[in-house]
């Protein structure tokens, strides 16, 4: 079966259908959280504290990212594979920025990239523009951009009426900037709820929240948020099982049964001895 197209995502919005997205950063999770029937994987900037135990998503590496999106590549077999494009990967120069998605695409195997766009951003609004025209397929995302986190001065929401909130009518028209540029859906973090409807009511195509409330047209979480594999996980997020716990006692038991002798036994044995 063929991957989710941006064509299919398209028809789910056009039906009125919740459109679903995960992130993952390697293969084994990557092929559960395809085979759960997600439509959308977004190899997240994210994996620079989530998965490479950075402080934050500003030194993952653009051959990190290409590493951990050819990985989900490998194990996706119907979701779209969005791949996230890191700090400065974009921007500092359109051919730099352009030759840098198409590796997504050409190495990685990526069906679509995700760049982050600060407010009003022209110069990353004329990249989607450009990747869109050459036929990289683009996911816009505004709102709460993490890579601007140390200009923003912290993880505030966005949508609010104060000097480190972007005003909602900044949010609607950079969104539709991005449309008019090309991005076939946009997503929308950590901003107020009527800031989120503003914007979903404003453009033709999906928008995706992440703590943006309920009147958009998806959610996405970060995977270690909603297996409860994160040591701080934010308000936005959702748990939907706790895996911290049951790999600590995992662990925990297969010390205890090592240093006891119970593992490994005579089942766990290739050719055994016959002991008297």
């Amino acid at each position: 079966m063929s991957r989710t197209s941006i064509q299919d995502i398209q028809s789910k919005y056009d039906d009125g259908v919740a459109l679903t997205m995960l992130t993952a950063y390697d293969a084994p999770i990557a092929r559960r959280v395809d085979d759960g029937g997600v439509d959308m994987i977004l190899v997240g900037d994210s994996a620079g504290h989530n998965h490479h135990g950075y402080e934050d998503t500003i030194p993952l590496t653009l051959e990190e990212a290409l590493s951990n999106t050819a990985a989900v590549d490998r194990a996706a077999d119907e979701a779209m594979v969005v791949a996230d494009m890191p700090f400065l990967s974009y921007g500092t120069s359109m051919a730099e920025s352009v030759e840098n998605a198409g590796r997504f695409m050409k190495e990685a195997g990526a069906d679509a990239v995700k760049l982050e766009t600060a407010p009003y951003g022209e110069t990353t609004i004329d990249i989607v523009d450009r990747l869109t025209e050459l036929g990289v397929p683009v996911l816009g995302h505004v709102g709460l951009t993490p890579q601007r986190m140390n200009q923003i001065g912290g993880a505030f929401i966005q949508g609010r009426d104060h000097d480190a909130s972007a005003a909602a009518d900044a949010l609607v028209d950079t969104a539709e900037q991005l449309v008019e540029a090309g991005a076939f859906a946009v997503v929308l973090e950590a901003v107020s709820e009527e800031a989120a409807r503003r914007v979903t009511e404003a453009i033709p195509v999906p928008t995706i929240g992440i703590g943006a409330g309920r009147h958009v047209d998806g959610q996405v979480l970060v995977i270690t948020d909603m297996l409860g594999l994160s040591e701080h996980s934010p308000s936005l997020a959702r748990q939907y099982v706790d895996l911290d716990d049951a790999i600590s006692s995992a662990v925990e038991q297969f010390v205890t049964e090592v240093e006891t002798g119970e593992f490994p036994t005579r089942e766990h044995t290739y050719d055994p001895i016959d002991e008297e």
